[in-house]
């Protein structure tokens, strides 16, 4: 016990915890526009996946990490254009369409990835790029506080500019009043001139690039390599730290904190000899937790709008 007490209140493992967050952070802020617009990004897990094989594959042609990570972004917001497609101009039901992206992403990454390396596990045979980690002057140098907060990779840096830009648009800006309003009461919002679709593309292509950043970073930042289905269910995670933070940019970016925490709990508690089986639950079962929750508040919200 003492060890594993030693081990959690240590500056590696908030390290870690930032570090695990990252990946979840993304897509959460992403499900926090989609849902804001009211049409909520189920697909989410999908377009982290195409993303993170995207990136490698970019990087690898071209010799470029930057070019990986700009293709990581053209794969997600190519899903999100399908998935607003679909959902909002052929009507197809918002959850379906994004789980059967999910399904599709799945499949098709593998295929994707054989047809490339003649392996249907890894990427490992492609010599793919990484984006960099970035130590910060000054920082780096104060004890503690320096091997907490340097040292991380740049697209960690990138989310807290980008967690604060989206907590400003939804505050300030024209654009975040409008995806609340159509949201909120599309109807209103469509007899002032508001056009409700295609501020839901908005919201979906937005939420896209996120999930796609962070699908990005799980492959160019926290490995180098892509693996079969390595998001390992992050996407879930997020819609979970978003509706356990009942949809606040604030509530959702503590929610993915103690996601991740549950995370770097259950790489800590491996060192310590814990069986495997019993660890490796502890971030699932915190999901399950949080998609319960979830299925609550909507359930609630229909039985306010009387559609149940």
């Amino acid at each position: 016990m003492d060890k594993i007490m030693d081990l959690i209140f240590s500056s590696s493992f908030v390290f870690s915890i930032i570090r695990v967050t990252t990946p979840i952070l993304y897509p959460a802020l992403g499900s926090v526009i989609a849902d804001r617009a009211g049409i909520p990004n189920i697909g989410l897990e999908g377009i982290m996946l195409m993303s993170a094989l995207a990136g490698v594959v970019g990087s690898y042609f071209s010799g470029s990490a930057l070019v990986g990570l700009l293709s990581a972004i053209a794969a997600a917001i190519l899903m999100s254009y399908f998935l607003a497609y679909f959902t909002l101009k052929l009507k197809t039901d918002v959850i379906l369409g994004g789980i059967a992206l999910n399904l599709f992403s799945s499949g098709a990454t593998i295929f994707i990835l054989y047809y490339l390396t003649g392996d249907k596990g890894t990427s490992a045979s492609l010599p793919s790029k990484v984006l960099p980690n970035i130590n910060i002057p000054i920082i780096k140098d104060i004890p503690v506080i320096g091997q907490i907060v340097s040292g991380h990779n740049v697209l960690t840096y990138l989310l807290i500019v980008l967690a604060i830009a989206v907590w400003y648009m939804f505050k300030h800006t024209a654009l975040g009043l409008r995806l609340k309003a159509v949201g909120e009461n599309p109807n209103a919002a469509e007899s002032v001139g508001i056009n409700v679709n295609k501020n839901r593309y908005i919201a979906l292509i937005m939420s896209g690039v996120l999930a796609g950043l962070g699908g990005a970073f799980l492959s160019m930042g926290y490995v180098s390599w892509f693996s079969r289905d390595m998001t390992a269910g992050r996407g879930w995670i997020a819609i979970a730290a978003e509706a356990m933070g009942l949809g606040s940019v604030v509530g959702t970016i503590l929610t993915s904190i103690l996601f991740g925490a549950a995370s770097a709990l259950s790489n800590v508690l491996q060192l310590v000899n814990m069986p495997v089986e019993l660890v490796s639950i502890i971030p699932y079962v915190a999901t399950v937790i949080g998609l319960v929750i979830y299925a609550i508040r909507e359930t609630k919200k229909k039985k306010e709008k009387g559609i149940v």
